[in-house]
């Protein structure tokens, strides 16, 4: 058995020919030995220069990985690197939120200022960063922060989003560009630069009007919001995503109507982040693997890759992945593997493996229930009706008694009534029932193990090729 199921899958393997495997591409670990990374940030130009972060640390590579330096040491009790932005209209503006404020780089990460610092805990520790044209948003476990004039002076949002933990923020395209920002109790769009704002989704947790748009389940651990990440199409303004607990949502219009993407090939529902490709394939990460969406499914694209819990993922302008987690840091390019699946590859799978009709016959093998076997009961049940019943008769008769009288006086057994010998009857008789050669009571059970063989090779065709 474990032969056919094995079968099955390979053969459900041919038939989602169209999809990426993981196998087409390897994984390479480039962060020497630097573990437990939080983010990564690539250079929009220059593939080489990447800069990962670690407690306490912003570690930076020019050589793609080939070695790696430190190029700011974050101090104090929280020292996390949450996020790391590159400034879009210069690339050697780098924003670094951690733990303790936010830093900034005019110069590719050689040298690093502090430009925000919270007044309270949870103000200080920044989740997100995002530099435009008109202002520099920064988000924190405890609301929003805009500076106006590059990072001298800072205000707190007051209206709108509230004093929740800010998640990330994003901004679209071109003029005008919304800008969102994924919190705690939702996801929020601007259209002005951050003057005001408009929730366009209530967080699950959070929901205080309207009818919900997905029940909680009560088996799932209580969390403080169910969102996770909100990601712009870049080819698209109207294009919006937002990771979740419950998977991935996409909207065709900012926002204003929500559709759920399937959850099909995702092992794990609870996504991390989304990534975008320039050719705007959607890229999703769990903590245990990363998946690419198809045409109505996901496929993870980490198969076999011992990282450990992943914390970030990151795609450069070469159609590289990066992922940055327990373990290290690991790169892979699927180039050239996203639309087909070689037939070389296919046919190595399938070189060894049975056709449908063998995993029939192993299946039927293993219940007994072959045609030639039915066939044989059928025949020896007709025959049956040629031998006759045989019923055996035995009786004990034990009614003989006799006496003996002998006139005396003196003996005591004289004159006493004795059982006599036993009679044994016996017979034999034969009977015939001639309607056994037209239909008899075993050609029952034969046609309910002719169905079973029927369900058998129809099961194997349904399970392993729908």
């Amino acid at each position: 058995m474990k032969r056919i199921v094995f079968s099955g899958v390979v053969v459900w393997l041919s038939v989602m020919g169209n999809v990426l495997l993981a196998g087409d591409f390897s994984w390479e670990d480039i962060g020497r030995e630097n573990l437990n990374c939080q983010a990564l940030l690539v250079d929009a130009q220059e593939s080489k220069i990447i800069f990962a972060g670690k407690s306490g640390n912003i570690l930076k590579t020019d050589n793609a990985g080939k070695s790696w330096r430190r190029v700011l040491a974050v101090k104090g009790r929280d020292a996390d690197i949450n996020a790391l932005v590159m400034e879009k209209n210069n690339c050697n503006v780098v924003y670094a939120a951690t733990g303790n404020g936010l830093y900034r780089s005019s110069n590719l990460g050689e040298r690093w200022e502090r430009i925000f610092r919270g007044k309270a805990e949870l103000e200080n520790q920044c989740t997100a960063v995002l530099s435009t044209a008109e202002a520099i948003f920064v988000g924190t476990k405890a609301g929003l922060f805009i500076s106006r004039d590059y990072g001298r002076s800072w205000y707190k949002q007051q209206t709108g989003i509230g004093s929740g933990c800010v998640l990330n923020i994003e901004s679209g395209t071109g003029q005008n560009a919304a800008v969102y920002l994924a919190a705690s109790s939702g996801i929020f769009k601007s259209l002005d630069d951050g003057q005001s704002w408009e929730r366009v989704f209530v967080s699950y947790t959070h929901r205080d009007s309207g009818e919900e748009m997905v029940k909680e389940e009560p088996d799932q651990p209580e969390r403080l919001t169910d969102i996770n990440f909100v990601k712009t199409d870049i080819h698209n303004s109207n294009l919006l995503y937002f990771s979740s607990a419950r998977g991935v949502y996409r909207s065709s219009n900012q926002g204003q109507n929500w559709e759920k993407l399937t959850e099909y090939g995702l092992l794990n529902r609870d996504v991390k982040m989304i990534c975008l490709s320039d050719s705007s394939e959607i890229f999703a990460l769990t903590s245990s693997g990363v998946f690419l969406y198809g045409p109505g499914r996901w496929v993870e694209l980490s198969f076999g890759l011992a990282a450990g819990k992943l914390n970030y993922l990151a795609l450069d302008n070469k159609t590289n992945i990066y992922i940055v987690g327990e373990k290290g840091i690991y790169k892979a390019n699927p180039k050239n593997t996203s639309n087909s699946l070689p037939s070389v590859l296919l046919q190595e799978y399938l070189k060894s493996e049975p056709s449908i009709r063998d995993v029939q016959e192993a299946a039927i093998k293993y219940a007994e229930v072959s045609p030639e076997k039915i066939a044989q009961w059928r025949k020896t049940a007709a025959r049956k009706a040629f031998l006759p019943k045989i019923n055996i008769g035995l009786d004990r008769n034990s009614t003989d008694l006799w006496h003996w009288e002998g006139g005396s006086t003196t003996k005591s057994d004289d004159d006493v009534l004795r059982r006599g010998r036993d009679n044994i009857d016996w017979d034999v008789s034969l009977s015939w029932d001639l309607s056994d050669l037209i239909w008899n009571d075993a050609q029952t059970s034969i046609d309910v193990r002719s169905k079973l063989m029927v369900q058998y090779m129809n099961w194997n065709i349904s399970t392993i090729v729908i």
